[in-house]
């Protein structure tokens, strides 16, 4: 996951992710699917009810696993539920507050961002204790399984220069082009495919959905959605109420 934060920009906050998961876990597109939280649009996790990514009247939240935690397990509960607590939120500060107090013991261990215009968060939870909150600042970080830059991971290794010299996005133009030509890379180098943004097919995983959001000074939200993996498909702007 990319984060883009620019205090002050028209556009302060934009997001890239791409979705690497199970190839024969059933989903639906991003939709408001719970009735009992009529204000979030997200993804649906079919399996478990809840989401990889969750947009709220103002806050977006997005769930990532850590390394060695894929998949459920016995007396935890879905990780899919967080985004959506966290996007039902009036603040993200208020949400990422929420949520680092809560036992992560309750959760196989996760990455979770959550991000409105004025501020972002990453909650780090290890299985046990209390999630471990940072804030993230301005400028471009990215997410993956690993801490937020980490240079550990391959996949940041690798991509986050190219990000980084990338130009950004113009959402009032709907100028998406070299982030979606990003997020379409399916090439890596030495460490094989753990660099790749885009996972091939492998072992019945890989990539299977893409995201691109902006946040607006002015609270405009903008959500562009592609349902297969990135350059096989067009991506496409969702309609929003309220956009």
């Amino acid at each position: 996951m990319i984060i883009l934060r620019r205090p002050g920009h028209a556009w302060p906050l934009l997001l890239a992710a791409n979705r690497d998961e199970k190839l024969d876990r059933p989903w639906l597109p991003p939709a408001p699917h719970w009735v009992e939280q009529p204000g979030v649009i997200g993804g649906l996790d079919t399996l478990a009810g809840g989401t990889w990514l969750a947009l709220g009247r103002g806050v977006v939240a997005a769930i990532l696993n850590r390394p060695g935690s894929l998949g459920p397990a016995a007396g935890k509960a879905s990780r899919g539920a967080l985004p959506i607590q966290a996007a039902t939120a009036r603040t993200a500060s208020e949400a990422a507050q929420a949520l680092a107090a809560r036992d992560a013991g309750a959760w196989r261990p996760f990455n979770l961002v959550i991000a409105d215009a004025r501020s972002a968060f990453f909650l780090r939870g290890n299985g046990a204790g209390r999630p471990d909150l940072i804030e993230i600042g301005p400028g471009l970080t990215m997410v993956t399984a690993h801490d937020p830059n980490d240079l550990a991971s391959p996949r940041i290794r690798r991509h986050l220069p190219r990000f980084s010299a990338a130009p950004p996005p113009n959402p009032a133009q709907g100028d998406w082009a070299a982030w979606e030509a990003l997020l379409a890379d399916s090439e890596h180098g030495e460490a094989g495919v753990a660099e790749a943004l885009r996972i091939p097919p492998l072992q019945g995983f890989g990539t299977v959905s893409a995201s691109l959001m902006a946040l607006g000074s002015a609270g405009e939200r903008r959500w562009r959605f592609c349902p297969a993996a990135p350059g096989t498909t067009p991506f496409r702007d969702l309609d929003l109420p309220g956009a």
